[in-house]
């Protein structure tokens, strides 16, 4: 996406961005509607807080900027008039990149694996970018090459252990209920997957629990039934390494800024927003919709949700160069 340069553009670029992310006033709740449906229950394991330093992720093609070349990268000294861009790493397949992350996140593990820690990698990037599908082959990965290579020396866990999981965002929708309950119904459910059709305060707290108590219990989504499954999701306190994905993990507003920062490290997926509306209206077809409603959901909702999500890659500490493949 294409940075507006002029003040007037750049006000206007804002105004959309906050009116984006603010709830409409027809889409309050209303009297007597619940605000917290989701249950975020924790599991009684205490834990530490994981040290940050992240190592170098090695890789077997040539990434476009380095990756993570020394524990505080963060801190290096950049100009007030150059902005430092985030590093990418770009491959051939998306086969390369989960391999690279997963190899990655075991060189993390390698310092973390006799503390009772959490290290948290928080995924975001827009619909149809894939976020699902590379957090769970970079954790099935993660998990595979812990069993074979590192279970044998490791104290702290059993060889069939698994030491990585996944969290995604998706079980924090608001309910039906609670979007029935807003002084315009028909717009609440019109917009579902806008970021005040979210919990981010309950999302927020069941990170917390993660990251103080060791694990914890999460709400998945049913799709089928269109509403979120209290406590379907446990983090155990053997995962010590846990890629939370989600559409907004990296926005500044309000209570999205305090999940942002909580993560030790934040990815996003780059993707042409055309590519992955495409993938978006494939899924809306699939799943029941005529075509004329996909493509106006896709223009309506989808679209703008996007395009306020790639505004928050500039905090990203890694992107993701998306390679096409079938989601």
């Amino acid at each position: 996406m294409e940075l507006l340069s002029s003040p007037v553009a750049s006000t206007a670029a804002a105004q959309v961005q906050a009116r984006l992310l603010r709830r409409p006033s027809c889409c309050r709740l209303g009297p007597g509607s619940a605000a917290g449906f989701v249950a975020c229950r924790s599991y009684a394991a205490r834990s530490k807080m994981a040290p940050r330093a992240v190592p170098p992720i090695r890789t077997g093609f040539q990434p476009v900027y380095p990756i993570f070349q020394d524990a505080n990268w963060k801190e290096r000294n950049v100009p007030c008039y150059q902005r430092q861009k985030a590093p990418q790493i770009e491959a051939k397949s998306m086969e390369e990149v989960y391999d690279a992350l997963a190899e990655h996140l075991l060189s993390v593990l390698k310092n973390t694996e006799h503390l009772d820690s959490k290290y948290i990698v928080g995924l975001a990037g827009p619909p149809g970018a894939g976020k699902s599908t590379v957090a769970s082959e970079v954790v099935r990965r993660v998990n595979m090459l812990w069993s074979d290579k590192h279970s044998k020396h490791s104290r702290a866990l059993l060889p069939n252990e698994e030491i990585a999981a996944m969290l995604p965002m998706d079980g924090f929708h608001l309910y039906r209920a609670q979007l029935d309950a807003m002084e315009d119904p028909k717009e609440a459910h019109a917009r579902r997957g806008a970021p005040w059709t979210f919990s981010p305060s309950l999302f927020l707290k069941c990170l917390q629990t993660l990251r103080t108590e060791g694990s914890v219990y999460a709400p998945s989504f049913d799709h089928g039934v269109g509403d979120p499954v209290e406590n379907d999701i446990f983090v155990k306190p053997q995962h010590k390494i846990v890629i939370v994905e989600g559409n907004y993990l990296l926005l500044e507003e309000d209570i999205w800024r305090d999940i942002k920062d909580l993560f030790d490290e934040k990815w996003f997926i780059d993707i042409d927003i055309d590519v992955s509306m495409q993938r978006v209206l494939k899924r809306h077809i699939a799943t029941g919709k005529e075509p004329d409603v996909a493509a106006w959901r896709i223009s309506y909702n989808d679209r703008p949700n996007a395009e306020l999500i790639m505004e928050s890659k500039k905090n990203a500490d890694l992107v993701i160069r998306s390679v096409d493949f079938s989601s």
